[in-house]
C-alpha cells in the first residue's frame, strides 16, 4: 500500500524473493509499476488478494485509520501486515481484534499511534507482533545523507536541471530540443503503442518548454515549473497522441515525437511545413539509446544527434556529400540524407566534433548545389 520511493524499493526486493507483487497507490504512474513488474490494483482488490500487506503511505485525513474493523473484514484470513509508514494509518484496537480472531496472523511495526508507545500498549505486548524502534532516519549517517541530497537537489534546480528525487516524476527520458522567440502555439505529437493512460508526457513536455524558453530568456525550466512558465509567457501547448503498430514496451514507450511551432520564422526554411499554416516542424525518436532526428519539415531522415550537426538543403546530385564534408576536412563523417525525389532536393546532415569557423561555413554556402544550410550546436 503506497508505491512511492520506499514502496517501490520494497517491491523490487519482494520480486527478488520470487513473490508476485501488487500495489495500491492512486498517484503512482502505471509506467513506474510496469518497469519492475508490479500490478497496480484498487484498494479492495489489494485487501482481498494479499498474503502480505506492507504499508508505505503518509498520514493524512484520507489515510488516518484506513485499516479499521471494516477494512480487516475484507482481508484474506491469515494475512501478515507490516507497518513502516505512520502509526495512525492503523486503528490499533481493530488490529488487536483481528490478531485475536486469527484474521491477521502476524504484524510487524516500527510506528505507533502514540510514540513512544506506552509500556502497556497491547500491540507491543501481543505475542504475534514484532516491534522495533523507528530510528532509520535519525542516525548520524542518515541525517548527513539527507542534507547532502537536499543540497544537490537545490543546486540542480537552480541550474534548471530535473531533480532525480522529484515526487511522482514520470519515468520517461527524452532528449528533444527546440528553440525560438515569440513562440505562441506549439503542437506536440506522440506516436506510441501505449494507451493514453499509460503514457505520462510531463517530462517530455517540460523538456520542450525548456528548449523553447531558455535560449531566449534568463529563466530556468524544470519539471516543476515548466507548465507554469509556458502559461505565464503565453505559450499555448497542445498534445496529440497517435497509435503505433505493435505493443509498447517500457524500454521504448514512444515510437517518435514531433514538434510543430506555428507562426514563427526559421533559420532553416526547409523545416517549415507546407501545410495550411506556417509552422516549423521537426520529429525525433530514441534509437539504440540515442536521440535521432527523423524529420525536418517535409524531409524524412535518420540522424544521430551526437556532437553538433550541419544541416544542408541542396540539389540532389552525385558527389555533393564529399564536397561539403571535404570542406570540413572530413572531421566526423555522419551524413544522412532525407530526399524529396519529386522536387529533386535533399537534406543532408554532416556531424562535426567542434564548431566550424565562419570561413568554413562561408565555403559550404558557396557550393552551387547548396541552397541553404544551418549549424546546430547540440
Amino acid at each position: 500500500m503506497g508505491f512511492g520511493k520506499v514502496g517501490s524499493e520494497v517491491a523490487r526486493r519482494a520480486k527478488g524473493l520470487g513473490m508476485h507483487v501488487i500495489a495500491h497507490d492512486p498517484y503512482a504512474p502505471a509506467d513506474r509499476a510496469r518497469a519492475i513488474g508490479v500490478e497496480i490494483v484498487g484498494f479492495d482488490e489489494a485487501l482481498a488478494r494479499a498474503d502480505y500487506i506492507s504499508l508505505h503511505m503518509p498520514l493524512t485525513d484520507d489515510t488516518r485509520g484506513i485499516f479499521n474493523d471494516e477494512t480487516f473484514a475484507k482481508v484474506k484470513k491469515g494475512v501478515r501486515i507490516i507497518n513502516v509508514a505512520r502509526g495512525g494509518v492503523i486503528d490499533e484496537a481493530a488490529l488487536i481484534k483481528a490478531l485475536d480472531n486469527g484474521t491477521v496472523a502476524q504484524a510487524a511495526h516500527d510506528v505507533f499511534e502514540q510514540e513512544p508507545p506506552a509500556k502497556d500498549n497491547k500491540v507491543v505486548q501481543h505475542e504475534n507482533v514484532i516491534v522495533t524502534p523507528h530510528l532509520g532516519a535519525s542516525t548520524v549517517e542518515a541525517q548527513e545523507g539527507v542534507a547532502v541530497e537536499i543540497a544537490e537537489a537545490v543546486v540542480g534546480a537552480l541550474r534548471g536541471e530535473l531533480s532525480a528525487t522529484a515526487v511522482n516524476a514520470p519515468m520517461v527520458s527524452s532528449k528533444l530540443v527546440a528553440g525560438g522567440d515569440g513562440v505562441k502555439d506549439v503542437t506536440i505529437s506522440y506516436t506510441s503503442a501505449r494507451s493514453p493512460d499509460d503514457l505520462d508526457t510531463r517530462l517530455l513536455r517540460a523538456m520542450i518548454v525548456k528548449g523553447l524558453v531558455e535560449p531566449v530568456s534568463d529563466a530556468f525550466i524544470n519539471l516543476v515549473n515548466a507548465d507554469y512558465v509556458a502559461k505565464q509567457r503565453g505559450i499555448r501547448i497542445s498534445e496529440e497522441r497517435h497509435p503505433a503498430e505493435g505493443t509498447g514496451t517500457q524500454a521504448q514507450p514512444l515510437e517518435s515525437i514531433a514538434v510543430k511551432i506555428s507562426n514563427v520564422e526559421s533559420k532553416f526554411s526547409t523545416a517549415v511545413s507546407d501545410g495550411g499554416r506556417v509552422a516549423v516542424a521537426v520529429a525525433g525518436r530514441i534509437k539504440n539509446g540515442l536521440p535521432h532526428l527523423s524529420q525536418v519539415g517535409q524531409f524524412s531522415m535518420d540522424v544521430s544527434l551526437e556532437g553538433s550537426v550541419i544541416l544542408c538543403k541542396q540539389v540532389d546530385q552525385p558527389g555533393i556529400t564529399g564536397k561539403v564534408a571535404g570542406r570540413r576536412e572530413r572531421e566526423r563523417e555522419l551524413h544522412e540524407r532525407g530526399e524529396d525525389f519529386a522536387r529533386k532536393q535533399a537534406v543532408m546532415a554532416i556531424g562535426v566534433d567542434e564548431e566550424p569557423s565562419k570561413e568554413v561555413l562561408h565555403r559550404i554556402g558557396a557550393i552551387p548545389a547548396v541552397e541553404e544550410f544551418v549549424f546546430l550546436k547540440l
